[in-house]
């Protein structure tokens, strides 16, 4: 894997605004499309996709040689998930329904290596395959990303003390899990939904966290007002999103077009 001098989390301590997407189809060309659009960074997505181990090597390997930082969004807060997605060569994780310190901090320590942490320590691709182990370490120590996700109520309501863990990076806002745990999945404009979203950004306000937030769908309008939020580490987007976007709106001009040669078939 590239060690690059200016990696993601270094960005990201000074201060840095990061535009991302995410990936849910395992195909190396569509990744190779993503990471040719400007991304700072791409996030494999382990948790709601068919995506399997050895399809996330491929996309991690595409997205590294393209200059672009590979993270995975892991199944679950699990130190097997989190140490095989490193060792892959990814420059961080992204850990999924975490509600307090405890198990922020037990993220933070599966993807640390001894003493700073627990994480096995092996041989990959992120090692060189055996011929790289102490460079690595070395950056591995002081660049591997760690964001974790606030989805949950539980977690906005703990989420000044889950970003006083040592070692945690930032988070990232999970809008329809989030949504769901108030009872109202995918209706962001609902009041509590807002009134959650509202007490997040307030903990922004107050300064030194680096807070995420995914816009899930193409909305050049919400991506815009994320920024001027102060979010930090946004993804805009996905690959099957972006692709189902375009076909609707293709779908609805061939239906159309299609009406017309019914009406005029000599056309």
């Amino acid at each position: 894997m590239r060690f690059p001098a200016e990696s993601l989390r270094l960005r990201l301590s000074r201060g840095e605004a990061t535009l991302g997407s995410w990936l849910s189809f395992g195909y190396t060309p569509v990744c190779e499309m993503m990471a040719g659009m400007g991304f700072d960074w791409l996030a494999i997505d382990m948790e709601h996709t068919a995506i399997d181990f050895g399809q996330m090597l491929q996309l991690i390997q595409v997205i590294d040689l393209l200059d672009v930082a590979p993270l995975v969004r892991v199944g679950a807060n699990d130190p097997l998930l989190i140490k095989r997605a490193l060792d892959a060569g990814a420059h961080g994780v992204i850990v999924p329904m975490v509600n307090s310190a405890e198990e922020a901090s037990r993220a933070v320590a599966a993807a640390r290596y001894p003493p700073a942490g627990n994480r096995g320590v092996g041989l990959s691709r992120a090692q060189g395959y055996g011929a790289e182990f102490p460079g690595y370490k070395a950056w591995a120590d002081d660049n591997t990303l760690v964001i974790v996700q606030i989805e949950h109520i539980e977690g906005v309501r703990h989420l000044n003390e889950i970003l006083a863990v040592p070692g945690l990076d930032g988070f990232m806002v999970g809008p329809y899990d989030l949504s769901g745990s108030l009872g109202y999945p995918g209706q962001f404009d609902h009041p509590d939904v807002r009134n959650a979203l509202n007490q997040v950004q307030e903990i922004i306000r107050q300064g030194g966290a680096c807070g995420g937030y995914h816009v899930v769908h193409s909305n050049h309008d919400e991506l815009q007002r994320r920024i001027k939020e102060g979010y930090r580490f946004i993804a805009y987007g996905d690959d099957m999103v972006f692709l189902a976007e375009k076909l609707k709106e293709e779908g609805g001009f061939v239906a159309e077009t299609r009406k017309d040669l019914l009406r005029n078939p000599t056309i």
